[in-house]
């Protein structure tokens, strides 16, 4: 009991604790779950696993944590310029924008929040998004609907047109290849070719 009291008035390092952040990141990306573990990461991290410790009581509460923050500033960044009262084209465009570039400078994130998405880890980014998140862009779109700029659809088909064909082509960009092509960069032409594509589908 000793021990553990004096580790935890041990005070926060913020870089440190960020540097495992980052290669939790990288390792269950590289890995997968299955293949991560608290003394993997101490080993990659350069730390001892008894400073892991300091900032989490174990390997859940580790990974729910980075889930949720990768998460909170995905959102973060997404709404950045953003407006709910914004015109649809206008607003799905700054959506677009935000998102694209948010991957190209944290290509890992993506990675990481693909492979949450289906664990149990992810429920709770599914509660953070729904009351945060949802709230923004259910009132984007009920404001678009008013304005006759997007047909009414429910919130699922309307996230399936509006942003899977950008996830999509990002994915592609990462690859480094599509389906047919051995070589694929995503470039602004290409991006608003498909977005325009998507609001010639979303409009009345």
């Amino acid at each position: 009991m000793l021990t553990y009291f004096c580790v935890e008035m041990r005070p926060r390092d913020e870089h440190k604790e960020y540097k495992i952040r980052q290669k939790a990141i990288e390792l269950i990306v590289a890995e997968g779950l299955d293949g991560f573990g608290v003394n993997k990461l101490a080993r990659s991290a350069g730390v001892s696993p008894a400073t892991i410790y300091i900032y989490y009581k174990d390997k859940e509460e580790l990974i729910s944590s980075i889930c949720v923050g990768v998460a909170e500033k995905m959102m973060t960044f997404s709404l950045q310029n953003f407006s709910p009262d914004m015109d649809f084209a206008d607003g799905l465009r700054v959506q677009w924008r935000n998102r694209l570039e948010y991957f190209m400078q944290c290509p890992l994130d993506m990675e990481f929040i693909e492979i949450m998405r289906y664990t149990h880890f992810y429920e709770k980014v599914t509660a953070m998004l729904t009351v945060n998140f949802g709230q923004v862009l259910g009132a984007f779109m009920r404001n678009a609907e008013k304005k006759q700029q997007l047909i009414p659809l429910p919130f699922e088909v309307y996230w399936a047109v509006a942003y899977a064909p950008l996830y999509q082509l990002i994915k592609f960009h990462n690859q480094g290849n599509s389906y047919v092509n051995s070589s694929f960069k995503l470039d602004d032409k290409l991006m608003e070719q498909a977005l325009g594509l998507v609001l010639k589908a979303l409009k009345p």
